[in-house]
């Protein structure tokens, strides 16, 4: 699948600069609406079981959603594919939901962008977080706490309509700063949510 998206746009007109991401107030007044109503729960645990079923070798389960894992030149990650039953809204308020917790881990926002394509047969959109480790020391060894590395959070849009969202980490590889933690455990502290607390009768 993403080898074919690369196909559409090899040969497009020139790289489309990044601009800051900026979403409309009655957007964020959507978002909180859709955080205080814990809506995220209908979509995080099925993307976390589909993310194991991938892992596994399996086939994902019948009306649940795609996943694909991404390990490449250091960077581990997974992609979420768009499902119509989710719709456009709840896509874009995953992608910023996934940011927020995210950030929850010890991390800092340290740019988000968008950027818009056009190509001769699709126009692609895509709006990035970018998050980095807030700096602070490993208690065990003294060297720099990396946690999961810095995390990229996309999301990609193909002629309006939502294509996926990708969501990776890449570990520095350099003696100044502690192993890394895995992308597992990643996809673990940001979609393995616990159980809602029963409201008191």
């Amino acid at each position: 699948m993403l080898q074919f998206l690369r196909r559409i746009f090899r040969g497009s007109e020139p790289e489309a600069s990044w601009q800051p991401l900026r979403r409309p107030a009655a957007e964020l007044r959507a978002y909180e609406q859709w955080v205080r109503e814990e809506q995220y729960r209908r979509w995080l645990g099925p993307y976390f079981k589909a993310y194991h079923y991938c892992k596994a070798g399996l086939p994902p389960c019948h009306g649940g959603p795609r996943v694909q894992r991404l390990e490449a030149c250091g960077q581990h990650g997974a992609v979420l594919f768009y499902d119509p039953g989710i719709g456009p809204a709840n896509f874009r308020h995953l992608l910023d939901f996934i940011r927020d917790r995210a950030l929850a881990l010890g991390y800092h926002l340290a740019a988000s962008d968008g950027r818009t394509r056009r190509g001769p047969r699709c126009t692609e959109t895509v709006a990035k977080h970018f998050l980095k480790p807030t700096p602070s020391d490993c208690p065990d060894t003294g060297r720099c706490q990396q946690r999961f590395g810095p995390i990229t959070i996309d999301l990609v849009t193909l002629n309006g309509q939502p294509g996926f969202i990708r969501l990776a980490c890449n570990p520095i590889e350099d003696s100044m700063f502690c192993e890394a933690y895995s992308f597992d455990q990643l996809m673990d502290a940001i979609f393995n949510l616990p159980l809602p607390e029963k409201s008191s009768a």
